[in-house]
């Protein structure tokens, strides 16, 4: 009875046509990708830290390559246009006790004559101690997640893109 059931539940899954975002990302993106993010003269560490989370976000959900220009199918071009850090939340003193990081980048998709651009704001939410400064530690980590934010709505939309072109 479990095995017919089983067999069942793979049947109607297999008959609905289900297929995952990043099997129709190939179509925009290609094999094979050139990254390049645009080195930030206020925090050149996080133009890094976004590179190789873009390629690893590439390999890991598109199983595509970062590469070479000269031998990319595609490129992919990353700016920082803007780093803001807003209060959110104060204590009964007056003290601010949460900021919100706004990273704002601009993404660049370029494929054969094809180019695509998307301005993408990533956003992060954290605690700071009363009276308390922003501290290195805590704007790098910050800017680090704000990006990652926006480079996953970046993904999303190149996922849903593909998706329109299938």
């Amino acid at each position: 009875m479990r095995l017919m059931l089983l067999l069942l539940i793979l049947f109607l899954g297999g008959a609905c046509g289900y297929r995952p975002s990043a099997h129709f990302t190939p179509h925009v993106i290609g094999e094979r990708v050139y990254t390049e993010v645009e080195v930030s003269l206020s925090d050149p560490e996080n133009s890094v830290l976004t590179k190789d989370a873009l390629n690893r976000a590439l390999y890991s959900r598109f199983k595509s390559l970062a590469t070479r220009k000269a031998d990319a199918q595609s490129q992919i071009h990353v700016a920082y246009q803007s780093i803001d850090f807003i209060p959110l939340q104060y204590d009964r003193n007056g003290y601010v006790v949460q900021y919100q990081a706004n990273i704002k980048l601009k993404f660049r998709l370029i494929k054969g004559k094809q180019h695509e651009e998307r301005l993408i704001i990533g956003r992060y939410e954290f605690p700071i101690r009363p009276s308390a400064i922003i501290s290195n530690d805590l704007r790098f980590k910050a800017i680090e997640q704000g990006s990652m934010h926006a480079l996953d709505q970046f993904i999303a939309y190149v996922s849903a893109k593909g998706l329109l072109h299938d």
